[in-house]
This record gives C-alpha cells, sequence and structure tokens, in this order.
C-alpha cells in the first residue's frame, strides 16, 4: 500500500491529478517555508490544543489527523498501537474510524492514566475497541503485554506520541516497530522538534534540538531497512508534526513489498 492508494475508489483522472499536484508540493520552497513558519507560530500558542474528536480532546494538528484518518480507512488494520493517551482524543479517533470500518482494536499505552480521562474512555461510547494499558511504554512488562496483545493481529498500525526524547523513541521503535506489518505504518510524531528554530526554548520539557524523535528516527532507520521515510504523505500535508515521521514498513526478512 502506498499513500496515494488512500483514495482507490476515486476514478483514475483524479488520482493522477493529485499524485502530480503533491509532487509540485514537494520542489515549492515558497510553500513549504510558510507551512514551517506557521507550525512554529501554531506551536507557540498551542493551536494544536483546541481540538476535540468525538466529545474528548486530541492534542493534534488537524492535518495529522486527517492522515491518520486516511491510513487507518485505507490499511484497515486489525490492531492500532498507540503510545501517549493523555485525554484519549486520539484513541477515540482511531477507534471511530475502525467502527465504521466494522473491526480492529486500539491499544493505547500511557505511564499515567489519570482518573478522568479514564473514566471519560471507559464511558465512550465506542470503548468496547479500546484497551488501556498504564505504564511506562518502554518497560519491559509493559512491551511484553503489547506483543501478547499484538499476536494474532495480520494488519498493525504503530502511533508513537509519548515522551519525545531521543532515547525513549528509539527504544520505543525498538519495541515497537517490529509489529507493524508490510505496507503499514508506524507514526513518529513530534519529529518537528529537530526543525524549530535554534533560540526556541522548550519549557519543562527533557527534548529539543539534538534530543528528540526526528534523531531518534535517523538513528534507528540506519540499520532497520525494512522501513523507509513515506516522503508523499509530509508532501501532500506540508503542516505536519512528523515531517520525516510516517514511516512504510516495505520489506520483511529482507523480501521486498509490492510497490
Amino acid at each position: 500500500m502506498i499513500y496515494f492508494e488512500t483514495t482507490p475508489d476515486a476514478e483514475p483522472n483524479y488520482r493522477a491529478e493529485k499524485k502530480a499536484r503533491v509532487a509540485e508540493f514537494a520542489d515549492d520552497a515558497e510553500f513549504r517555508a510558510l507551512s514551517k513558519q506557521w507550525r512554529i507560530a501554531a506551536l507557540q500558542r498551542k493551536y494544536m490544543n483546541n481540538g476535540s474528536w468525538l466529545g474528548r480532546p486530541i492534542i493534534q494538528l488537524p492535518m495529522d489527523m486527517l492522515a491518520v484518518q486516511e491510513l487507518l480507512w485505507a490499511i484497515k488494520p486489525d490492531l492500532v498501537i498507540e503510545t501517549g493517551i493523555a485525554h484519549g482524543g486520539s484513541l477515540i479517533l482511531s477507534a471511530s474510524i475502525l467502527e465504521l470500518i466494522g473491526h480492529g482494536r486500539v491499544l493505547g499505552i500511557d505511564i499515567d492514566i489519570r482518573t478522568h480521562n479514564r473514566q471519560a474512555i471507559e464511558n465512550h461510547p465506542l470503548a468496547h475497541r479500546i484497551t488501556l494499558i498504564e505504564g511506562s511504554s518502554i518497560n519491559p512488562s509493559t512491551v511484553a503485554k503489547v506483543h501478547a496483545e499484538a499476536k494474532d493481529a495480520k494488519k498493525v498500525i504503530v502511533l508513537l506520541d509519548s515522551n519525545h526524547t531521543h532515547a525513549h523513541v528509539l527504544a520505543e521503535l525498538n519495541a515497537y516497530a517490529d509489529l507493524v506489518s508490510v505496507d503499514s505504518y508506524c507514526v513518529v510524531f513530534d519529529t518537528f522538534v529537530e526543525d524549530m528554530p535554534d533560540d526556541y526554548v522548550w519549557n519543562d520539557r527533557p527534548w529539543g534540538k539534538g534530543n528528540n524523535p526526528k534523531t531518534a528516527v535517523r538513528e534507528w532507520l540506519k540499520t532497520h531497512p525494512e522501513f523507509i521515510i513515506d516522503h508523499s504523505i509530509e508532501d501532500r500535508l506540508l503542516i505536519t508534526s512528523a515531517p520525516d515521521g510516517f514511516l512504510r514498513r516495505v520489506a520483511v526478512d529482507g523480501v521486498q513489498s509490492r510497490e
């Protein structure tokens, strides 16, 4: 599955025009620079904290919500693994698409699931598609639980959005990326931290320039050729918190998938 197959029912002319337009975006330096500046301004104003999905707050950029929806609908996974729960909006987003598809579960992992958030998630109409695991996503016992939950899943998507330090994200990739099915994705959010201005200050956060999800992705990919960065997603979105973070699995045990 390549990203341009996320509109498989669209007429050929539409799909061809879309592909050509996105290819132009890839080389549109002015448009990309504007998008980057907008994202910087949005972070400074906490713009991404304004949204919700079916009643639960969701801390994501709207374009990233759109991309997750498209990937879920195209891949139709048996299991979505998400690290980082916060208020639960992202879990509800995934569960709502799986509900429309008619199958699949969402597994949410967080080191601290606050009582009011847990209650709201467990009382939501889509709770039957959601399983919560409280614990550090890189703790061996948590990793073991997730792998046990995933053992019968044939199609798996992984969304990493918890602690954004290099070491933590690298450990998450090592723990969960192997669960991703061929032609599916591991999405690493907040890689844009590396792209923020050098003088940007991350107050009360342990991550920053040189220590963030993008640096972890770069290191991890050096030894995992079975994954590639799907730039076509970022080229279409332009405004995303995950530049270089849409990782598509293209091979397993050295066998290449179809293009």
